[in-house]
């Protein structure tokens, strides 16, 4: 039994909101951030990454940075930058991109559903990063950014978004990657009861992305309830702002890799060596079509399409089938001696929005020495992983496009 809820959430004006709603907070660099919101004081820039309202020198995890957050979220609300809506809602928000539309229920997820193991994991959290959005959440008293929740497809609650989306938003517009926001309410206590006991009939959710998000959420929640004698369940610590989709209206794009080095080896003994775990045929200087349980690979200005030879891996188990597992075990940990793949400085990481094309620019210009192109992981993989209580693999998902923070927020007053 999943438990959801509405909430007065504070939102842009509406027609303020393109120019308030930013990318989130672990998107972007700082310096990246300081250019977006440079003559932009309505960029929630200022309130997700505030560092940027201080000298370039300042860690970012000192206490300036979270009062300065904290400062500028009253800051927008004072000035009416941000406004609450005046009944509790739950709201529905659409992204298109692409040709495709991705539509989910922008809501409150319970935090005791999040702790039992009902809302699903697939990735490690790094502490310094659970610690730096629990502190921000704490300072603020508000949570800033959603969390990025799936749930299995579900005719009703697809049919109530559906419905949704016929009549008028209450914001729309368009960012320059390309992606068009659109947002809606729902006030009405009969259609809110409504999805709440359409969620009350499912057992599971799943992070796609946001893991630290939700873990701040969490921590917050639990050191406020040791502080409250008198906590019922229903404060709003005990929740976390979250956008919820149809598992069937949501894409993977790969997640490509780049290693600096071949590890002492020259470019045929290298070849040879993954011949041994790999069939490889040469592709030529186009990028090759990649389909599951292959991979492009780019070497020496030529592209390689190579698939693991039957029995390397175990297609049973909902890790060992994994593309990027099959390439760490098979190649990158025995012929390239990449370590823990999170710390070591030779392998990095390249969302697949970037394309082969920026694959083959880094390793032509001499920065890395051998690329590969992977193929998405599907959601049907994630939640097979989330559903067997694994973890995945690091950096083994890149869902595109991102949430925009800044539409929906929730203080927990």
């Amino acid at each position: 039994m999943i438990k959801i809820k509405a909430l007065r959430g504070f939102r842009p004006r509406d027609d303020i909101a393109a120019r308030v709603a930013a990318p989130p907070y672990d998107v972007i660099s700082s310096e990246e951030a300081r250019e977006m919101a440079n003559n932009n004081p309505l960029s929630f820039l200022h309130v997700n990454k505030p560092e940027i309202d201080l000298p370039l020198s300042t860690d970012l995890y000192s206490d300036q940075v979270y009062a300065r957050g904290a400062e500028n979220l009253r800051r927008f609300i004072a000035e009416g930058l941000l406004r609450q809506d005046p009944a509790p809602s739950i709201y529905v928000y659409q992204q298109q991109w692409q040709g495709r539309a991705q539509t989910g229920y922008f809501c409150l997820a319970s935090v005791d559903d999040y702790d039992a193991g009902r809302i699903r994991k697939h990735e490690l959290t790094r502490a310094s990063k659970e610690k730096d959005r629990t502190t921000l959440m704490d300072r603020q008293n508000a949570q800033i950014g959603p969390v990025f929740l799936m749930y299995e497809a579900e005719p009703m609650l697809d049919g109530c978004l559906a419905e949704t989306i016929t009549t008028s938003p209450l914001i729309d517009f368009d960012t320059p990657e390309g992606v068009r926001h659109l947002l809606w309410r729902i006030d009405d206590t009969a259609r809110i009861a409504r999805i709440e006991r359409g969620f009350a009939g499912l057992d599971k959710l799943y992070v796609a992305d946001g893991h630290h998000r939700s873990a701040a959420a969490s921590n917050l929640c639990r050191e406020r309830r040791a502080a409250n004698p008198n906590h019922t369940g229903e404060e709003p610590y005990n929740y976390f702002l979250a956008v919820i989709f149809p598992h069937t209206h949501l894409r993977i794009l790969p997640y490509n890799r780049v290693v600096t080095d071949l590890n002492s080896l020259t470019p045929s003994e290298f070849l040879a060596a993954v011949e041994a775990k790999f069939t490889v045929t040469p592709a030529g200087p186009a990028a090759p079509e990649v389909p599951l349980h292959a991979m492009g690979m780019y070497l020496e200005g030529l592209w390689y399409l190579i698939a693991p030879r039957p029995g390397t891996w175990d297609s049973s188990d909902a890790i060992e089938d994994l593309d990027v597992n099959i390439l760490m075990k098979n190649l990158l940990v025995p012929l390239l001696a990449i370590g823990d793949p999170r710390t070591d400085q030779r392998i990095d990481f390249i969302g697949g929005i970037r394309g082969a094309e920026e694959l083959v620019r880094l390793v032509d210009s001499g920065r890395f020495k051998v690329a590969f192109a992977m193929h998405p992981t599907s959601i049907e993989q994630l939640m097979a992983v989330a559903d067997a209580g694994k973890i995945m693999p690091p950096k083994s998902t890149w869902f595109e496009p991102k949430l925009r923070s800044g539409l929906v927020i929730h203080l927990l007053d």
